[in-house]
């Protein structure tokens, strides 16, 4: 007789420990776990998996050739961006991060805390510094989750459910930050003119939404600077003068790796700030290692909407004596559990540590620095790409890191200039449209890397690269309007 078989690498795949384990719940077979599952959902047969290869020594040898298959932004040129962005990493901040006492992702308890509260409250205070807020928290997740609950403590704050999105969006941020919030909230989109926020149009819809009576439906109005195609949100303080006139809280989404250079949205008005940290000394790593930040005011109102886990300073018992520790723990799911406003875990804490260690190695000149050189290479990228004949800027606002060409005067296609340039080692963008490329630049994307991708898309225009103004070499500089000066 033939015994079934066991499944070398999923536990409990022996027929009896599966029967025993269906027997004590009740269940015929695994199927009835699955029963509510539409059926134009199912697959409707086995998935395509390969035999386990038994032996370690083969399982390695496959697991090595998957993995050379790979290929880093580090081995290639790459413009990509859309959300996970190539920085450079100083060593040492991945030096501070491997040591044992701080090697874990999870925040910890004071029963086994060898330095990590001080670690993540230093963290706080260099971010509540650069974006000029007051309480930062401990990582969440990623910028998704952190913007979803944004919007959902402006939700709880002012019992309302409607928010306007007043700006363009990453689409993969706004499914997850929709379906986070469905349940309680509303997501209407404002069309964005020229790039960045329609202020007449947000306006307008908060008074619609104020209504006769002027109790007001709108719980938030979010913006998103820079936007999904890079655009600086040049309008947050008007924005926010008619969001606050009609009782909604100013949430905004951002990355805070121009604020060395740039004026914080809380200077303009916002009351809730929060985005992803993963540009500050995290390594892209084939998909990011992402953490969220939520920064508010001074403010019990908000402090106490924030579900997420704060490290203060606080005395002890000995005189002049200092700790760290929970801040007003009582508000969080760890404490309330089932009663909490909102689940949050401690799974990026790790991340937080590191972007401590960045900001500490940067400092406020070295941030400014980043700052200025960021807006002056994409710049220096939109000129140039512009140059070309029949390729176009997708709109005239100030672009950080990130922007849009439209391609179609040349007569490309973006995933055609895609897929003809990774034959030659370049990753030029990403395709957001038929003939709209979205391009990235950091401070580790040279002139010359810039100058290669003018090059490389003149080629495929059918343009004369050789009498074309291909190798000029002045460094341009980006004006940057007086306004968004920190």
């Amino acid at each position: 007789m033939t015994r079934p078989f066991v499944h070398p690498y999923l536990p409990n795949s022996a027929p009896e420990v599966r029967r025993a384990m269906l027997d004590a719940v009740g269940a015929a077979s695994v199927d009835e776990f699955y029963a509510d599952v539409p059926d134009e959902l199912r697959l409707g047969r086995a998935l395509e998996l390969p035999a386990p290869l038994v032996a370690e020594q083969d399982l390695a040898r496959h697991v090595r050739g998957l993995l050379a298959r790979n290929r880093s932004t580090d081995e290639r040129l790459s413009f990509l961006g859309h959300g996970t962005y190539h920085h450079y990493v100083p060593a040492v901040v991945d030096e501070v991060i491997g040591r044992s006492e701080f090697l874990t992702a999870y925040a910890g308890e004071p029963y086994e805390d060898h330095g990590r509260f001080q670690a993540l409250f230093q963290y706080q205070s260099l971010m509540a510094e650069l974006l000029a807020m007051d309480v930062v928290n401990v990582p969440t997740y990623d910028g998704y989750q952190a913007t979803a609950t944004g919007l959902a403590m402006a939700g709880r704050m002012t019992g309302r459910r409607r928010v306007l999105v007043a700006s363009d969006v990453l689409p993969a941020k706004y499914s997850k930050v929709l379906d986070y919030v469905r349940v309680h909230l509303d997501l209407e989109a404002v069309p964005t003119v020229d790039g960045t926020a329609d202020v007449a149009a947000v306006a307008a819809r908060l008074r619609e939404a104020n209504g006769a009576d002027g109790r007001g439906e709108v719980a938030a109005v979010w913006i998103e600077t820079p936007s999904a195609t890079g655009a600086v949100e040049a309008s947050i303080a008007a924005i926010a003068d008619a969001a606050h006139a009609a009782g909604a809280v100013v949430v905004v989404g951002t990355e805070p790796i121009g604020y060395g250079v740039l004026t914080p949205p809380a200077e303009h008005g916002a009351d809730i700030v929060c985005g992803d940290i993963q540009s500050l000394g995290l390594h892209q790593w084939y998909g990011g290692a992402h953490g969220g930040f939520i920064a508010v005011h001074d403010d019990p109102a908000f402090v106490m909407e924030m579900p997420s886990r704060l490290f203060g300073l606080a005395s002890t018992d000995v005189p002049g004596e200092y700790g760290f520790g929970d801040v007003a723990y009582e508000r969080t799911s760890f404490a309330l559990r089932e009663e909490g406003k909102e689940w949050v875990g401690t799974a990026a804490a790790l991340w937080g540590i590191a972007a401590g260690v960045y900001l500490a190695l940067m400092g406020p000149a070295g941030m400014a620095e980043l700052g200025e050189l960021l807006l002056a290479r994409t710049r220096y990228a939109q000129q140039r790409l512009a140059e070309i004949p029949g390729v176009a800027l997708g709109d005239g606002a100030l672009h950080l890191r990130e922007f849009t060409v439209d391609l179609a005067g040349a007569g490309l296609t973006a995933r055609g200039v895609v897929e003809a340039l990774r034959g030659e080692g370049i990753e030029p963008g990403v395709a957001v449209g038929e003939h709209t490329l979205l391009v990235c630049v950091t401070e580790l994307t040279s002139q010359a890397d810039i100058d290669r991708l003018q090059a490389s898309v003149a080629r495929l225009a059918g343009l004369d690269t050789g009498s074309a103004r291909l190798d000029r070499r002045d460094e341009q500089t980006a004006t940057i309007p007086e306004e968004q000066h920190a």
